[in-house]
């Protein structure tokens, strides 16, 4: 009847918990922790959706998905419809779902959080990412051709954005990778236990599906530079997304030891090169018994759950700051712990030790407590002189974060830098000082999410897609 109100809405606090492997099985493979929902819980969860008129959820997103439209489908069980209403702003779906930290972007500021548990916002897209990847990939709209071509550098989460958005727009797009496969972090960073390189390889693939080009195996900056692209090599703009691949040292005495690796060094043989299936695959990896790993993040839990399935027999995490200041998913420190990763907090190393040989027999360490906060708005760890200490340890992945590779910017002529080697780009457009060279992603900001280099190669796409039909420069 007309102006019959609505029953209220039954709201169930909680969010339906994901399934998972349980912790002792999965520590001794390398198959996906988290399971995935099952259908009716999907249906079940997208129901605790209030489908507020004003969705804050939205302003949470940096690729700015229509989140209430493609909740409000899978809580019909219309999975085609959602899938379709995910992949009009995201790309890459099926990889945002599991590795995106939802709880600080969209769930964040779900209304329903506001009391309760904000509805599992990354865990329904997932599903249905994978219903469509099971079924094959429904055809998507691109408009016809511009004649314009494109080139991606780099073919991690900024530069696949990029080249989605620009090939649905018509342009001829060719994304040059370094590496034998595309996916960038996603492939070589992200195990494979949060990660299945299945399921990159499928976005992947869903992208050629749209026109993309991918070339593996091509160095920008040594086959070709980006102004010989520019010129001469019939791109008419260049998007750089070579991200953050530049890992980071301590600066202590022994850290060139032998059994000192970089995260960076440590995850791309585990993931890229498959050590852990050695020697099935070519690349070994040795792991001793007691492995320590420097950093609070998702690089350094990555690292050191890890090190549990490849053996060691006690794994930890050596943080200077405390539990509360890790900047590392709070989902990926849960299972980290359930795994059996120990924790030193308030710790940091001052030098390795290693025997004559020069193998890494332990770690001098130093106490620290908390001071005031510094710029990161965390407070500083400050050392306790005199509390020095031996960690017996035969193994250390240094996990305290990467910078930009040289390569690209060294060979660009007209491309400003700051003085970390970052690319400088407008914030909005990603256009760079270079004209008809925009950037985006790591190589802009540093290290950060999968998600946020997203959103900048999106951004990115827009304003190249301007660039490129208004023949002008957006700077």
């Amino acid at each position: 009847m007309a102006g019959e109100k609505r029953p209220p809405k039954t709201i169930i606090p909680k969010k339906y918990p994901m399934p998972v492997q349980d912790p002792q099985r999965r520590i001794k493979n390398f198959e996906e922790v988290a399971l995935g929902y099952p259908e009716d819980t999907v249906i079940a969860e997208a129901k605790r959706c209030l489908d507020c008129k004003n969705a804050p959820c939205r302003q949470g997103c940096p690729v700015d998905v229509d989140i209430p439209a493609f909740i409000r489908l899978a809580a019909q069980g219309d999975f085609a419809g959602a899938i379709q209403k995910i992949k009009e702003t995201n790309a890459l779906p099926a990889i945002c779902g599991r590795v995106c930290p939802q709880e600080n972007q969209c769930e964040k500021f779900c209304t329903l959080g506001k009391k309760y548990e904000p509805v599992a916002i990354g865990r329904v897209e997932r599903y249905c990412a994978d219903w469509e990847l099971a079924r094959g990939a429904l055809p998507q709209r691109v408009a016809s051709p511009t004649g314009k071509r494109v080139a991606v550098v780099g073919s991690g989460p900024a530069g696949l954005t990029c080249a989605a958005d620009l090939a649905k727009a018509g342009h001829g797009v060719t994304v040059f990778e370094a590496l034998h496969v595309p996916g960038g972090v996603l492939m070589y960073g992200i195990p494979e236990f949060r990660l299945p390189k299945r399921v990159v390889q499928a976005e992947v693939d869903n992208l050629k599906k749209l026109g993309v080009r991918i070339e593996v195996n091509a160095v920008v900056g040594k086959f070709a530079t980006v102004d010989e692209l520019l010129n001469g090599g019939g791109f008419d703009a260049v998007f750089i997304g070579t991200g953050a691949g530049l890992p980071y040292f301590m600066k202590i005495p022994g850290e060139n030891a032998c059994g000192v690796y970089s995260a960076n060094e440590f995850l791309t043989r585990t993931n890229l090169m498959k050590a852990y299936l050695f020697p099935g695959c070519d690349t070994p990896i040795r792991v001793g018994r007691k492995v320590a790993v420097l950093g609070g993040g998702n690089v350094a839990m990555d690292s050191a759950r890890t090190a549990l399935r490849l053996g060691a027999e006690e794994s930890w995490i050596v943080y200077r700051r405390s539990r509360r200041e890790m900047p590392a998913r709070r989902e990926e420190v849960e299972h980290a712990v359930e795994e059996g990763v120990k924790f030193a907090f308030l710790t940091s190393p001052t030098r390795i030790i290693h025997d004559h040989n020069y193998w890494v027999t332990g770690m001098e360490c130093l106490r620290y407590e908390l001071g005031e906060p510094d710029a990161s708005g965390r407070r500083r760890p400050v050392p306790i002189p005199g509390t020095e200490f031996v960690m017996e340890v035969d193994t250390v992945v240094v996990a305290i974060g990467q910078g930009p590779n040289p390569l690209v910017p060294r060979t660009t002529s007209g491309l400003e830098v700051n003085r970390k080697g970052n690319i400088v780009a407008d914030p909005v457009s990603g256009a760079t000082s270079k004209p008809g060279v925009f950037a985006g992603g790591d190589i802009v900001t540093g290290a950060a999410t999968v998600i946020l280099a997203m959103g900048a190669g999106r951004a990115a796409a827009k304003a190249m897609h301007s660039y490129l039909t208004q023949k002008g420069a957006v700077r």
